[in-house]
């Protein structure tokens, strides 16, 4: 049986067998046995594919990790766990988006604690000048999705619709910025998604419970988790299916 997935993952990063093989260190038939057969590599050449793919060990082979062996790599890409939203510390938020040179994926209705941290526009900016991807996604200020979650906050009719447009305007200085994408989502919030490269802040939501008073969650990447991945593919899952941002 082939593993597609471990095919898809090298398509995406634009490996061929070849040069996949060489990263790892193995022949290229080698790696056309593990794409065709389904064999399963050495542990050593699993880690070495999952960093090279940016994919989870237990993603790409399922079966290969033992059940205790994913639970405890589960555990270990969780960092830390906050009571609320409102208590990560402020230099936690600073240092993330400090050191992110890469990557940086926002999922919120609003977000409106973020602009109004000191730097924050002027810092994603900075970044995306440098080269980094940074893309936002923000509800769709009439949607359905966000009357509701405005109502089940009991924010009033219209409320956190008119957040996100006044959240809008601290962005401004951002538009046309190469390497910075805005979008508006329809979906369903159930959870803020604050990536920085490897790391991120999830914020779980809760019904009648305003975000910054929900649990959140500081989570790291690791090869052998996929925590972190399984957060990912939300965002992009969301991503995929928002539109452009009509300001």
């Amino acid at each position: 049986m082939a593993n597609e997935r471990l095919r898809d993952a090298l398509m995406n990063v634009g490996h061929s067998t070849s040069t996949a093989a060489d990263h790892v260190g193995v022949d290229a038939k080698t790696v056309e046995r593990w794409l065709t057969q389904d064999r399963v590599p050495y542990p050593r050449h699993r880690g070495a594919l999952a960093l090279l793919v940016g994919r989870s060990e237990s993603y790409l082979w399922p079966d290969a990790l033992p059940a205790q062996r994913q639970s405890k790599a589960a555990a270990s890409e969780i960092v830390e766990t906050f009571p609320h939203r409102s208590d990560v510390p402020s230099q936690l938020w600073d240092s993330l988006l400090q050191r992110s040179s890469s990557r940086i994926d926002v999922l919120v209705h609003a977000g409106q604690f973020l602009h109004e941290r000191p730097n924050f526009i002027s810092t994603l900016k900075a970044k995306a000048e440098v080269g980094a991807c940074v893309r936002i996604a923000f509800g769709t200020p009439e949607s359905e999705a966000t009357e509701r979650r405005s109502s089940e906050e009991n924010l009033g009719q219209g409320v956190l619709g008119a957040r996100i447009r006044y959240g809008l305007v601290s962005y401004r200085p951002l538009l046309g910025t190469q390497g910075i994408e805005f979008r508006f989502h329809d979906t369903t919030l159930y959870n803020s998604i604050f990536r920085f490269d490897d790391e991120m802040i999830v914020n779980m939501h809760i019904y009648g419970v305003p975000g910054p008073h929900a649990p959140a969650m500081h989570v790291r990447k690791l090869a052998a988790g996929d925590v972190f991945e399984t957060y990912e593919r939300s965002f992009l899952d969301v991503w995929e299916q928002s539109e452009p941002a009509a300001w």
